[in-house]
């Protein structure tokens, strides 16, 4: 038999612009409540489904205030939801006629009347507004991310609406950023949507990664959870072997395929003057593709004769030849001259469905991290232009190229208002899915990034925040963003984010999915192996019972 909803209140007033307020039922206690629940208001003709914002205590004579009732619990009693009350704020979001065949949600454009009934959400609501998983059919895009808060029903996610756009994760340090990251990117494996491509700056997404949970210290990576569809390279492989990725296929990168819009990238972390950066452009189209290797082989008086001969000032040059050498020495991937072609090798494992995973080892500094990462997406970025370009010019013939997402970290970096207009991810974020290829950016500082790049997003999912300028950031070209503000404040700082934007209906607040042995089994759909540990104390407790039975 089914659990009645919960009957939490009556709405006593309000308005569609500011919400609307609950007077709280007596048999309901305002410390029950949690801001950010999923709530169901039962108008005549109209179900509102809304969001709990805001709780106050409220009283209909101030003079009961001015004696306080102490521990008189029988007066209490007696005043408790009548002159003394919960006061709660609710936000409807999405509506639903009762009248007519095509029962459809749509954007709130109405309030129930007065005294209309409010009711916890039950499961069949989250369903009907979120979707719900079904685990049989692999083309149902619906992934379950979490459950309501103080509720346990899956929230879903619809991972084909997620793709189609660029995306953000954000939250400050160590609110778990990366494990939810974790969770979009197993669904989006899982249903296969899309191939993947995780610039790993720090070692988490390959072969697995560090926990806080002491029972588990160690969570699993992509690679281990799905094998042989994801493939790892490496600008490290020594590091990346030590860490139990045998297979991790290396990476190099040529001097020569470094461009001057790279080096704009790192204007700030190598002290770049503009008047460095335009004396590259000259150096460059005199010496050719092979220019930075060229310019190291420069001596001063050879800089002295070439600026004599050319354009171009001699201080500025050995400037740019003292910066590019900073880089050369903190980036054991670079290589004069490499044979292979990496990028076309990449793209070939994307088309063929991969998921490519690239780790940086001990390359982990920014420098690094800014250079690699742009130089890869500038070179895919252009082939998938070129094939998106050839489908489109005869889609009978030419098959369209695989979805792409790639994932970055520290994003702000790349996504300044000074660099965004500049870099291929600006790019991207600008393009809305055009050339098949989006993002998802990682960052604890969205207040770093363009305003213009935040507005193109499609999804947002957000865990905790403290800095009013990262908060104010999140919910750039949000409307009604002001409760959603209530309802970011106050989660807890680990498991909780607030998702919403494009890939959901509505905005909702979600306890997250644990990333443990539970998800494993229920992601790949079978048991998974008992660990050693597992197997010692199930050992031991069998002995325990066996030596109590003969007692």
């Amino acid at each position: 038999m089914k659990k009645k909803p919960q009957f939490l209140g009556l709405i006593t007033q309000g308005s569609l612009s500011a919400g609307l307020e609950m007077r709280l039922d007596r048999k309901s206690s305002v410390e029950d409540l949690r801001v950010g629940r999923f709530v169901v208001v039962e108008g005549k003709n109209t179900r509102f489904f809304s969001m709990l914002t805001d709780v106050s205590l409220a009283t209909n004579s101030p003079q009961i205030l001015s004696f306080p009732l102490d521990n008189d619990r029988f007066m209490l009693d007696v005043l408790s939801g009548v002159s003394m009350y919960g006061a709660v704020k609710i936000q409807p979001m999405l509506m639903l006629e009762r009248q007519g065949e095509a029962q459809e949600l749509r954007p709130v454009k109405t309030i129930p009347a007065h005294f209309s009934s409010v009711f916890e959400a039950s499961e069949a609501d989250f369903a009907l507004v979120f979707g719900k998983e079904n685990k049989a059919d692999k083309s149902c895009p619906f992934f379950n991310i979490g459950t309501p808060i103080n509720m346990e029903m899956p929230i879903c996610l619809d991972l084909s609406r997620f793709i189609e756009r660029s995306n953000g994760i954000f939250g400050k340090s160590g609110t778990g950023k990366s494990f939810l990251t974790r969770i979009f990117l197993c669904g989006t494996i899982k249903k296969d949507l899309a191939s993947l491509l995780v610039f790993d700056m720090h070692n988490e997404y390959g072969w697995q990664a560090m926990s806080e949970n002491k029972s588990q210290p160690r969570v699993k990576g992509l690679k281990q959870l799905f094998a042989k569809d994801v493939v790892v390279y490496s600008l490290d492989s020594e590091s990346s072997k030590a860490r139990g990725i045998t297979d991790a296929r290396e990476l190099y990168i040529g001097l020569d395929q470094i461009e001057i819009e790279d080096l704009e990238l790192l204007k700030a972390e190598l002290a770049l003057s503009e008047a460095t950066l335009e004396n590259a452009y000259i150096v460059k189209e005199r010496l050719g593709s092979n220019w930075i290797q060229l310019l190291f082989e420069m001596s001063s008086a050879e800089i002295e004769e070439f600026t004599e001969n050319y354009k171009g000032h001699p201080t500025a040059i050995k400037t740019l030849q003292r910066r590019l050498n900073t880089v050369i020495q903190k980036t054991s991937y670079l290589k004069t001259k490499i044979q292979q072609n990496y990028i076309d090798e990449i793209l070939q494992q994307i088309q063929a469905g991969k998921h490519i995973v690239l780790e940086f080892g001990r390359q982990n500094n920014l420098l690094s991290y800014m250079l690699a990462t742009n130089i890869i997406t500038r070179r895919l970025h252009a082939q998938y232009v070129r094939l998106s370009e050839k489908h489109l010019a005869n889609p009978e013939k030419t098959q369209a190229p695989r979805k792409l997402m790639i994932v970055i970290e520290e994003a702000h970096k790349f996504l300044s208002p000074q660099l965004a207009k500049q870099t291929i991810f600006g790019i991207i974020a600008r393009e809305m899915r055009k050339y098949f290829v989006t993002l998802l950016i990682v960052d604890q500082r969205p207040s770093g990034i363009d305003p213009e790049i935040l507005s193109q997003l499609g999804t947002r999912v957000t865990a905790l925040l403290n800095d009013d300028k990262d908060i104010d950031a999140v919910f750039t070209g949000v409307s009604g963003s002001q409760t959603l503000r209530t309802v970011l404040s106050q989660m807890d700082p680990k498991q909780q984010a607030l998702v919403l934007g494009y890939a959901v209906p509505m905005p909702v607040l979600i306890k997250t999915r644990s990333f443990d042995q539970s998800f494993y089994q229920e992601l790949l759909d079978r048991e998974e192996p008992e660990s050693p540990e597992s197997k010692q104390k199930r050992a031991r407790q069998a002995k325990m019972e066996i030596f109590g039975s003969c007692q």
